[in-house]
């Protein structure tokens, strides 16, 4: 079984905050200007492009080391089946040689990462735990 660089404390907590991003939505209703108990603060959940969590995600991922942000993408594509973990070095090697826009506007451009990283952890017999709100540092 090959081994991860980046800790499953680590990718569970971008799990979180990744399923906490992909709820958001794009701006459904432009005018509102109610008042947000009138809109059953549904108003919290737009995607008006200053979100708060893609900030901490985006923080949180460049502050990885290099192998580590590999193995993120790595991981990423793994839980989207576009390997097996018996070519997980031919994934991290991917992941390597594809750099070509920083790792967390990669990472957050693709739909549902949160359960794919969680697929992929899987697929390494790790868990992770929704309990965790803050990172392992």
């Amino acid at each position: 079984m090959p081994e991860l660089t980046i800790s499953p404390e680590k990718v569970g907590f971008l799990i979180e905050k990744a399923r906490q991003f992909d709820v958001k939505e794009a701006a459904s209703d432009p005018d509102s200007g109610s008042n947000a108990i009138d809109d059953d603060m549904i108003d919290v959940l737009v995607d008006d492009g200053c979100d708060a969590v893609a900030r901490e995600i985006a923080g949180f991922i460049n502050a990885l080391s290099e192998d580590e942000q590999v193995d993120l993408v790595a991981l990423m594509r793994l839980g989207r089946g576009d390997g097996t973990i018996e070519e997980w070095k031919d994934l991290r090697r991917q992941a390597a040689e594809g750099r070509r826009v920083p790792t967390a506007h990669y990472l957050l451009g693709e739909p549902m990462l949160g359960d794919l990283l969680a697929e992929g952890l899987d697929e390494f017999g790790l868990t992770w735990t929704e309990a965790r709100t803050t990172p392992i540092q």
